[in-house]
């Protein structure tokens, strides 16, 4: 088992799945998907729309399928679900840890006797120092990433359907430490700007040191997170690789 301090000179996560690109010759399309190494398990988020896809970007950024331990899907929606058929395909020995409120489809084991599916509305340990937030929402129900590093905590989303904001603030409330880095889809492409503003100024005033938003974020929140963040907006696509020893 890595210790903290190896866990966070290691650990990298690589966006296999987006419909913004970021590095020339792999396949872009609306979902999202990112894999994380350095860690106690390999994990994969999410799964994007199309796992032909999926697997497709995985091979050519040499992330060997097989390699995955763990599946978190954050919310059930097709744009982050739809490739999970077909890299259980290629992996069924992994768990994958869905909201008990998910379609019994998305883990029924007759093709998949490996699998191993854990269901549960509550916050868990993944394995050491990642958790998820559990569920938040309402009318979509959701759950988001956490990683404890030294540095402070990693918040990956979905697509953020209860709230940017509030899934942070429940990333904090949990973990009672500062917040690194927030990534992933924030769902902000419906605001106007004024709601954009009132958004940063709160990942300002919760201590949010880098963002890197995409997906279902809205080309106009993008440009705004990128205008106040400047250099520590890290700017996200299929092909990026965040190394977060890099990042200070």
């Amino acid at each position: 088992m890595p210790d903290q301090a190896k866990a966070q000179d290691s650990l990298t996560i690589t966006v296999v799945f987006d419909n913004y690109e970021y590095k020339q010759g792999l396949e872009t399309s609306w979902g999202f998907a990112c894999v994380i190494q350095g860690m106690e398990d390999t994990l994969l988020f999410d799964t994007g729309a199309d796992g032909d896809i999926l697997l497709r970007n995985m091979e050519k950024m040499n992330l060997d399928p097989q390699q995955i331990e763990s599946l978190v899907i954050s919310h059930d929606h097709w744009d982050h679900t739809g490739g999970l058929q077909a890299f259980l395909g290629q992996n069924d020995r992994v768990d994958l840890y869905l909201l008990d409120s998910f379609s019994q489809d998305l883990d029924a084991n007759e093709r998949f006797p490996n699998l191993k599916a854990h269901r549960s509305l509550e916050s868990r340990k993944i394995c050491e120092h990642v958790y998820t937030t559990g569920k938040m929402g309402s009318r979509i129900a959701e759950q988001s990433l956490i990683i404890d590093t030294s540095k402070g905590l990693i918040v990956i989303t979905g697509c953020a359907h209860p709230g940017i904001v509030d899934i942070v603030k429940q990333a904090k409330t949990l973990l009672s430490k500062q917040i690194f880095l927030v990534m992933g889809g924030f769902h902000l492409r419906d605001k106007n700007d004024t709601e954009i503003a009132d958004i940063i100024q709160n990942f300002q005033s919760l201590g949010v040191n880098y963002v890197g938003a995409s997906h279902c974020t809205g080309d106009k929140a993008i440009k705004a997170f990128a205008n106040t963040y400047k250099e520590r907006a890290i700017d996200l696509g299929v092909g990026q690789v965040i190394r977060i020893d890099d990042l200070q």
